[in-house]
């Protein structure tokens, strides 16, 4: 559990610590209109599926393409790595598509 809180301090320390307009350059498109946003992204599929919330992620105002940073990667794979112990179960609804 104190690993879990840990993860997402650190993710919510950096996200609060940089501006919402990033001073870095889109890496698709060369501007300078970055913003940055916590997202939610699934991996894996059936009963490995693996949904991961509040994700820092760095998202072009000009060119719409987003990315995470290579430090958040490295988080990503830690929390995929250790989920046992970090994940918390919940019910998930499922639809397929008409």
């Amino acid at each position: 559990m104190q690993q879990k809180q840990s993860l997402k301090s650190e993710s919510q320390a950096r996200l609060s610590s940089s501006p919402f307009m990033s001073s870095e350059q889109c890496p698709y498109c060369g501007s300078a209109e970055l913003q940055q946003k916590l997202v939610t992204r699934s991996f894996g599929k059936g009963e490995n599926l693996l949904v991961i919330e509040g994700i820092p992620s760095s998202t072009c105002g000009n060119c719409s393409g987003s990315y995470f940073t290579a430090t958040t990667m490295h988080d990503i794979e830690r929390v995929k790595t250790h989920r046992r112990s970090l994940a918390v179960k919940r019910p998930v609804e499922v639809a397929a598509f008409p």
